[in-house]
């Protein structure tokens, strides 16, 4: 029984914060790394800034 509500915690956890964005930047890096290598990827601060800042959502692909 445990088991079952400790994998039913987790899975509620996991869709918070995809829901949240909590994992939006990391994405981004491993994105960055594999279609752009060799590019330095924004700092965390700087991501979040353009991401809220910017009114329109431009994608690099």
């Amino acid at each position: 029984m445990r088991a079952a509500v400790a994998r039913a915690a987790a899975g509620v956890r996991w869709y918070w914060t995809t829901l949240m964005g909590d994992h939006d930047y990391e994405r981004y890096v491993a994105h960055l790394a594999r279609v752009h290598p060799g590019e330095e990827p924004e700092s965390i601060r700087e991501y979040w800034r353009s991401r809220h800042d910017s009114p329109v959502q431009a994608r690099c692909c």
